[in-house]
């Protein structure tokens, strides 16, 4: 038996065999191949992890939209803005009914009595559309003000006079600022044709309720919402 006179490799393989090998079988070597191909599955695993860490409830659409939280109806997809708008309408006429009514009752100047039957008349109206629409889309609405609102019907319900007319015009016209701003913004990026309808109505309406309002001489301009500034804006 001839002796071993070259050593072995620590994992087994003689030096010489190694020495032997081509350079693409050596223990340890990688292609250029491989290495791009681990290279494509990382990016694909932290791609996959950072998808998950940013919508961690569902998918998004090119707009990053939210798709989870939708839902398909014969008017076209129905999204939670569409919702928080009929919702946004139903809980303004259950506030601004009675309280309309209140102020064609109770008001002390004539011009705010007109105006204040004119409101609750017209939000009858509404409150019946949107009941309509709600029920097309199988969307539930509230039977009741939220807080915010039913404190307003408390309040007013405790004034009288011209204290009741300034309280009323002021409460009034920076609700219908609010509930426009919703309108609006779901009139221009809603999916859906049926709500696409139903807030340009309202838009309208709530333009004509934010004019008379107006008319009253009461409104106290420098107490609503400051338009946002350009750099808070969404870019277009």
């Amino acid at each position: 038996m001839e002796p071993r006179d070259t050593p072995y490799h620590p994992g087994g393989a003689r030096r010489a065999d190694l020495d032997a090998l081509p350079d693409r079988r050596r223990p340890g070597w990688r292609s250029p191949r491989s290495i791009e191909l681990l290279g494509v599955v990382g990016f694909l695993v932290l791609a996959s992890m950072t998808v998950f860490m940013i919508a961690p409830n569902g998918t998004t659409g090119v707009s990053g939209v939210f798709w989870n939280d939708w839902v398909s109806t014969e008017f076209g997809p129905l999204g939670p803005a569409d919702v928080d708008a009929l919702v946004k309408v139903r809980q303004a006429g259950l506030w601004e009914i009675p309280v309309g009514q209140q102020a064609r009752d109770r008001a002390q100047l004539d011009r705010v009595r007109e105006v204040g039957g004119i409101l609750a008349e017209d939000h009858i109206l509404m409150d019946e559309q949107v009941r309509e629409a709600a029920a097309r889309l199988d969307v539930r609405l509230p039977s009741e003000p939220n807080p915010n609102q039913q404190r307003w019907m408390d309040e007013l319900s405790e004034l009288s006079g011209a204290e009741f007319d300034r309280v009323f015009a002021n409460r009034l016209r920076a609700a219908h600022g609010e509930v426009l701003a919703v309108l609006a913004e779901v009139r221009a990026g809603t999916r859906n044709e049926l709500v696409r309808s139903f807030c340009q109505h309202g838009m309208l309406m709530v333009l004509r309720h934010i004019t008379l309002l107006e008319s009253t001489g009461l409104v106290e301009y420098e107490e609503l919402p400051a338009p946002r500034p350009p750099e808070r804006r969404p870019l277009p």
